[in-house]
C-alpha cells in the first residue's frame, strides 16, 4: 500500500477528510464503523484507507476541514457545526460546498457567558461589551440580529474563560458541553447563540467519486435511522392491536402473527422509528400487552 496513493485526485477514489484526535474523531471513527468500514492508517498517520469502500481519510484538524473541502482537496468532510458556520459567516468558504448533512452526534453549544455577579435579562444587556472569543463571524452576526449596539469582539485562541478576570474581556462566546469550566472561571450562561453538531459537508462531485459518495451517505442514512430506532415484539388481545398501534411513537404497520393455542391473542412486531422510552411499555401493559420485547436495531435502510 503505497503512502503517496491516498489523497491523490483522479484516482477514483474518494477523498474525506475528518478530525485526527479529539471527542469529533472518536464519534467520527464510529460512525465509519457502524457503516462496516475499517480503516488502515499509513505509518505518518496523515491518511487512511478504507477496506471496503474507495475511499482516502485525511487525518487533519477540525478548523482546516471546510477550507479542505471547498479548495477541492477532499471531497467530503465531516466537521463540528461551529467551525462550518464560523467559516461560512465569515465569507471563507464561497459557494462549493452544497452538501451540509446533520450526523446527530459531537452535539455543544456555543454560547455567551458572564461573570456570575453581573445582571443580564436581555441581550441589549451586552451593549458596549467586549467579548472574548474564537467565534467572531458567529458572534458578530449574532449581536447585529439581536441589536446590540456597541459590543465588539475580542479574537482568542483559546483560554476564554480568564479573559475577564485579565481584564481583556467584559464576556465570552465559546462551546459549552457541560458548564463545568465556566462554572469554575465564575462564569454563568448569558445566551445560546448557536446549537452545534457534526456536519458532513461535501463540494460537487461527478463520476466515480459521486458514486461512493452516493453509497457512503446511504450506510451512514441507515446508521441514522438506527440510532433511536427499536424492533418491538409483544402479545396482546386481538381488540387491542389498534390501540396498541397507536401508542408506538412513529411505528411502522405492525406485523400480525397467530399465536398457537389461542383465537383471541396475537403476537405483534413492529419497528418504531423514535426511541420508545418507559412511558410507551406502560400504556402497552395497561392495554393488555404481555411478553413485551424491545430491541436495538444495527442497521436499517429505509
Amino acid at each position: 500500500m503505497a503512502e503517496e496513493a491516498f489523497g491523490e485526485a483522479g484516482t477514483g477514489r474518494l477523498r474525506m477528510a475528518v478530525q485526527k484526535k479529539g471527542r469529533l474523531a472518536d464519534e467520527t471513527f464510529d460512525l465509519l464503523k457502524r457503516c462496516g468500514l475499517s480503516l488502515s492508517q499509513s505509518k505518518n498517520r496523515l491518511y487512511a484507507r478504507v477496506q471496503e469502500m474507495p475511499i482516502d481519510i485525511l487525518l487533519v484538524r477540525d478548523d482546516d476541514i471546510p477550507a479542505l473541502v471547498a479548495g477541492g482537496a477532499s471531497d467530503l468532510g465531516i466537521v463540528g457545526g461551529n467551525v462550518f458556520e464560523e467559516e461560512r459567516a465569515g465569507g471563507r468558504l464561497g459557494s462549493r460546498v452544497p452538501l451540509v448533512k446533520p450526523l446527530g452526534f459531537s452535539k455543544c453549544r456555543l454560547c455567551i457567558a458572564l461573570p456570575k455577579e453581573d445582571t443580564y435579562s436581555q441581550p441589549a444587556d451586552l451593549g458596549g461589551m467586549r467579548i472574548a472569543t474564537s467565534y467572531p463571524a458567529l458572534t458578530e452576526d449574532w449581536l447585529e440580529r439581536e441589536g446590540v449596539k456597541g459590543a465588539t469582539t475580542v479574537v482568542m485562541n483559546g483560554a476564554h474563560e480568564i479573559a475577564p478576570r485579565l481584564g481583556v474581556a467584559d464576556a465570552v462566546c465559546d462551546i459549552v458541553s457541560t458548564g463545568g469550566t465556566l462554572d469554575a472561571n465564575g462564569l454563568k450562561v448569558a445566551e445560546t447563540i448557536y446549537r452545534s453538531e457534526a456536519l458532513l459537508i461535501g463540494g460537487p462531485l461527478e463520476g466515480e467519486a459521486k458514486k461512493v459518495a452516493d453509497a457512503l451517505q446511504l450506510r451512514i442514512e441507515g446508521v441514522q435511522r438506527s440510532r433511536d430506532a427499536k424492533y418491538v415484539m409483544l402479545n396482546a388481545p386481538r381488540s387491542a392491536v389498534e390501540a396498541i398501534s397507536k401508542v408506538l411513537p412513529a411505528a411502522d404497520k405492525p406485523t400480525i402473527l397467530e399465536l398457537a393455542g389461542t383465537a383471541e391473542k396475537v403476537a405483534v412486531h413492529t419497528v418504531c422509528r423514535e426511541a420508545v422510552v418507559w412511558e410507551h411499555l406502560e400504556e402497552l401493559k395497561r392495554l393488555g400487552a404481555s411478553a413485551i420485547l424491545v430491541l436495538d436495531i444495527d442497521k436499517m435502510l429505509a
